[in-house]
């Protein structure tokens, strides 16, 4: 046992014995076309031993619009599966045991609703919500600096944020209910050290928050974990892991007192750079993701998703989907890695990056905290200006060559690979998603849905945890669309 692992300031790991314990969570991200289509690959990567389940949801669902909403035309079901109703996610998880698999939802501006939809649907099943497990992203504050799916102003947004830590705290007490993620921030050109920085500085916003609403940080902060990107630059974000470990535990420390060991402890999920992908010489990406998925174990991930090969090229079949999975697994079982915590510490390379990432991270933090935190920086468009000098930066380094990519600025081929069978959204899907919605509204006592919707206006125009009204409204037949457009009308909609 290395006897620094496990010990604060966790540098070389949250555990003593790290994977020769417990491996890492292997969770593949799925979501595609209807609830139906994704409970079938569900199915498919745990009987090829996927261990927990991953969800991505199209983008009408990610921005509290139903499938039948004039807006939603195009997009139903074609990045992720489309949820709309308690119908639709009861038809996602059927047959699954969701006492006895932990979930993971890619979901911000929404979260709240389908984190409610998941509940009900368990308490269906029988299973105590007590006993769930998982974690909805529930960060909004990274779709301002990054991937624009955000739906309310960022004070808004924080609110349900702390509504929702609050709620989760009292009913599902083993429940992620944020999930801080600076994966989004890389794929949209951050450095590694900016990736750090801005995701810590997010945790702090989301803690200082629930604080302020007079929650204890010792109830909230261990329910919180991380998402980061294992790009390029194997031992760079190996040392951008360790950093991010170090990092937290003071944060959480030194900034709020945390007093459990559980409160000071990053977890986090890593998943493989999408944006290194290549729709060039598509076979060149399982190496990029076998590199990157090597920096995560290597770095202590708790939970990993290894992207396909063919992702650039649209959804992934099965078999790249479980070529991916399988990555994972001869990683686990026959690399020898897991073996040995924190193997590459005690490495000059590996000690120095991590603290000169660390040096560069704390910068950073600084002048969020000179600008008044997280959300007064992104409303002046701090951290936006430097993700994208960042990205123009690197862009241009590929450019000129000056960066090589294989296969695209250097090392060509005549004729491309083919990739294997690649999935792509029905658009007949789109039709018959909406008229399940219509028929979903003709089917219920309309009465009791708009006292419902009323109710939940109220409470999100008071200090009142607007959770519990919303859990009313959607078990009675409520749409995502209606709840997030009943939010609409008392938050308004953030113009960017």
């Amino acid at each position: 046992m290395d006897p620094e692992a496990g010990r604060p300031p966790y540098t070389r790991g949250i555990h003593p014995g790290m994977y020769r314990d417990r491996l890492w969570t292997m969770r593949q991200y799925a979501g595609f076309g209807s609830a139906e289509e994704t409970n079938a690959r569900f199915r498919f990567l745990l009987d090829a031993g996927q261990t927990g389940l991953s969800c991505a949801f199209d983008l009408p669902t990610q921005m509290g619009y139903d499938s039948d909403h004039p807006r939603a035309e195009g997009e139903v079901g074609r990045v992720g599966v489309a949820i709309s109703t308690l119908d639709d996610m009861r038809r996602l998880l059927a047959g699954i045991p969701l006492a006895e698999v932990t979930t993971s939802m890619t979901i911000n501006a929404t979260a709240a609703v389908l984190l409610l939809l998941y509940e009900l649907v368990a308490e269906e099943q029988g299973v105590d919500p007590a006993a769930l497990r998982g974690t909805v992203q529930n960060d909004p504050l990274k779709e301002y600096m990054a991937r624009g799916t955000y739906i309310y102003p960022p004070r808004a947004s924080m609110r349900l944020v702390t509504d929702t830590m609050a709620y989760g705290a009292a009913r599902l007490p083993q429940w992620n209910t944020v999930s801080v993620s600076g994966y989004h921030l890389r794929e949209a050109g951050a450095t590694a050290a900016q990736e750090l920085a801005f995701t810590l500085a997010d945790g702090i916003a989301y803690l200082r928050a629930a604080v302020d609403a007079g929650l204890d940080v010792d109830d909230v902060a261990p329910r919180m974990s991380f998402f980061f990107n294992a790009h390029n630059g194997l031992f760079e974000e190996v040392a951008k892991f360790r950093a991010a470990r170090r990092m937290w535990w003071r944060i959480t420390t030194e900034r709020f007192g945390a007093r459990r060991d559980a409160s000071t402890k990053l977890r986090f999920h890593a998943q493989t750079a999408g944006s290194t992908l290549t729709a060039q010489q598509p076979e060149v990406n399982v190496v990029r993701v076998t590199l990157q998925a090597l920096a995560a174990v290597l770095g202590g991930t708790q939970s990993l998703h290894t992207n396909a090969y063919d992702e650039a090229l649209g959804l992934p079949g099965e078999d790249s989907a479980r070529l991916a999975l399988r990555t994972q697994q001869v990683l686990a079982h026959e690399s020898g890695v897991p073996q040995a915590v924190d193997p590459l510490g005690g490495s000059y390379l590996v000690e120095a990056l991590t603290d000169a990432l660390e040096a560069e991270a704390e910068g950073l933090l600084d002048r969020i905290d000179e600008l008044g935190g997280a959300v007064a920086a992104i409303e002046s468009g701090f951290q936006q200006g430097q993700i994208e000098r960042a990205a123009y930066a690197t862009a241009t380094a590929i450019d000129r060559g000056e960066q090589v990519v294989v296969g695209v600025n250097r090392f060509r081929a005549d004729g491309e690979a083919s990739a294997g069978r690649i999935l792509a959204a029905d658009r007949a899907l789109e039709r018959a998603r909406a008229e399940r919605v219509r028929a979903t509204r003709l089917d219920r006592d309309q009465a009791a849905v708009s006292q419902a919707l009323v109710d939940v206006e109220a409470a999100a125009a008071t200090r009142e945890n607007v959770l519990p009204s919303m859990r009313t409204a959607l078990r009675i037949g409520a749409t995502l669309g209606e709840v997030s457009d009943t939010l609409r009308s008392v938050y308004g909609e953030y113009e960017g």
